[in-house]
């Protein structure tokens, strides 16, 4: 199978609590290589843009707020089937259901379990979401499908 790529983000609760370069030997040691990082802080028009696909949510508001109120770290990992592998590191979205050593349960001071999104798997166009800050469970991801590519 060829290298394909994939875009994370190691969101706000996660680089507060500094645990940037462990997430990030995480997912290395899972076989993924970073082939591009950056610390950013968002904008609300840029949070608001990369999310709007769940505009009309319940949740999407305190998303935005949520990836506003620090630095990210944006990344591009490649690898074997670098989607699949990205979301098996970062572990179901609700931490009852996630395996042992996986980043969300450790990683995550909301109740929804996200420290970190990814792209989603499998579908094209749109943007996914992020999980944030709001109460219930959100679904995850971060990414357009064009920006998983492969090499």
């Amino acid at each position: 199978m060829a290298a394909t790529r994939t875009f994370s983000i190691i969101k706000p609760d996660a680089t507060r609590r500094n645990l940037t370069g462990a997430i990030t030997k995480k997912l290395e040691d899972a076989g993924l290589r970073v082939v591009a990082s950056k610390r950013i802080h968002m904008t609300r028009d840029q949070a608001e843009g990369f999310y709007a696909v769940h505009k009309e949510r319940p949740f999407y508001n305190d998303l935005c707020t949520f990836m506003t109120s620090g630095p990210v770290v944006v990344q591009v990992l490649e690898g074997e089937n670098a989607v699949l592998r990205n979301r098996e590191v970062m572990g179901a979205t609700n931490p009852a259901d996630a395996a042992e050593g996986i980043i969300r349960p450790r990683r995550s001071v909301q109740d929804d379990g996200a420290g970190v999104g990814a792209a989603p798997a499998g579908r094209g166009g749109g943007r996914g979401g992020g999980a944030g800050a709001a109460p219930a469970p959100l679904p995850t991801g971060a990414a357009t499908g064009e920006r998983d590519q492969e090499r």
